[in-house]
């Protein structure tokens, strides 16, 4: 296949496209498709999703817009609980002013079972009928969090598998809409099975790495797993993901500091805990992957990749201390930041980490000292869209708001690099994506709107609406 006139480093080219790899690059190649001069780009990766959580999402009642513990109650109370069950998600109760509570559920749902979820998935909010069906009747508040919202969640997704393939199906032709060639995949849940039966019933629109939890680690070492393993074309064993504290919204990040409560968060697998862990994996040849969020949960992770003398990655590193910036380069840690989290934590962080935002999300000093950043969106606490996470690097701006903390921004070339994985050149896999405007010259407000002409996933089209 031979895709011709597309933009490439200010010039117009050719790709000639075989056995799924750009076998040339050149003027002339001939045309099977011409893209008429428009930009062509490696395809785009969300390096952290919540996949199945995603799936979810997409179906439960959208709870976004709330203001309040009274507002997200009376939408819960006007839906209609059909399925048995009233599930709804996306709720932020950080900047509420009233607080979540049992009684005020029950007021607005009386018997039905229903569960709201929270925006970042750290908590789950109960009314008392649902508290009694999940194990939790008496419960003083109804607000679960951290390993006991993680139980609720597993406990949701218990629906028909040919169900949530389908809108598993439906959400990957959605992200390849948007140009979006693969994913990792960090759902809390054996990941290789559904991942095995979905592509096999012809689920081909995106590849996808996915992590293993330490509920399954001694089965995947056992199975003899190993990171960067194939299982086929389109999925790949990726690495070991261990959550080393809470979030931001739910105020249980661990930091050196306290919240306002005097609190300082939850360290929900401590340095004794998590160096076995990590080194068990390390040894079977998976790499780890620690999910820390608080400044103080950073340093204890950093510690721990730093005294088993191993490499690995970071999930968020949303607040860090600056004397540790340079240690992810020195220590071969990568890390896995979500851009868009900076524009919906903005006003939270104030609140809840005055004094410390400048720490926050700082992903030009974080380059500045060498680290390596990979985006992703977390979806669903994000849209999965690259383009979003790549608007929000930018630009640190949205909604119309002043730029927050604009010495942090990155540039568009930047932006691109961390949403990929290979390059525009012989040898490379053909995974493209083409898009309308020059994603190395758009404005932030257009990066977020970006219009994708076509998708390519190892040389077939998985998108083309050119």
């Amino acid at each position: 296949m031979i895709l011709s006139n597309v933009r490439l480093g200010g010039q117009v080219v050719d790709l000639r496209i075989e056995q799924g790899l750009i076998s040339e690059v050149g003027a002339g190649l001939g045309s099977d498709i011409d893209f008429e001069g428009r930009w062509v780009s490696p395809g785009l990766w969300d390096h952290h999703t919540h996949f199945t959580q995603w799936t979810l999402t997409s179906q439960r009642l959208d709870l976004s817009t709330a203001s309040s513990a009274r507002e997200a109650a009376a939408i819960a109370g006007r839906a209609s609980g059909d399925a048995g069950i009233i599930v709804g998600a996306n709720f932020r109760d950080a900047m509420w002013s009233d607080a979540p509570t049992r009684e005020l559920l029950d007021a607005t749902t009386g018997d039905v079972p229903t569960v709201l979820v929270s925006g970042d998935l750290h908590c789950v909010w109960l009314n008392s009928s649902a508290l009694r069906q999940f194990g939790h009747a008496g419960h003083p508040t109804g607000l679960l969090a951290e390993d006991d919202a993680f139980e609720i969640h597993n406990r949701l997704a218990t629906m028909p598998e040919e169900t949530v393939d389908g809108w598993a199906r439906s959400a990957a032709e959605a992200a390849a809409r948007r140009g979006v060639v693969g994913i990792v995949d960090l759902e809390m849940a054996w990941n290789l099975g559904h991942w095995q039966r979905r592509i096999a019933a012809g689920h081909d629109a995106l590849r996808v790495e996915f992590a293993v939890y330490t509920q399954d680690l001694d089965r995947a070492i056992a199975e003899g797993m190993r990171t960067g393993q194939s299982h086929g074309d389109l999925l790949t064993m990726g690495r070991y993901k261990v959550l080393s504290d809470g979030s931001l919204n739910t105020r249980t990040a661990y930091t050196w500091e306290p919240y306002e409560d005097g609190t300082h968060g939850m360290l929900t697998v401590p340095p004794e805990t998590l160096l076995p862990l990590m080194k068990r994996a390390s040894d079977a040849g998976i790499i780890p992957d620690v999910h820390a969020i608080g400044d103080h949960a950073n340093t204890l992770a950093l510690d721990a990749f730093e005294e088993l003398g191993i490499p690995g990655r970071i999930e968020h590193a949303q607040l860090l201390a600056e004397t540790d910036y340079p240690r992810f380069a020195k220590l071969g840690v990568d890390i896995s930041v979500q851009p868009e989290h900076a524009m919906d934590d903005r006003d939270v962080s104030e609140k809840f980490w005055p004094g410390r935002t400048q720490r926050l999300y700082a992903f030009r000093s974080l380059l500045n000292a060498g680290a390596t950043l990979v985006f992703g969106s977390d979806a669903p606490v994000s849209p999965l869209d690259p383009w979003v996470g790549m608007a929000a690097a930018v630009t640190r701006e949205r909604d119309g708001r002043a730029p927050w903390h604009p010495e942090q921004r990155v540039t568009n070339a930047e932006a691109l690099a961390a949403s990929t994985r290979t390059t525009v050149e012989v040898g490379q896999p053909a995974d493209l994506v083409i898009t309308e405007l020059d994603p190395l010259t758009t404005t932030g407000d257009e990066l977020r709107r970006m219009p994708v002409a076509a998708t390519i996933l190892g040389g077939r089209f998985t998108f083309n609406d050119s």
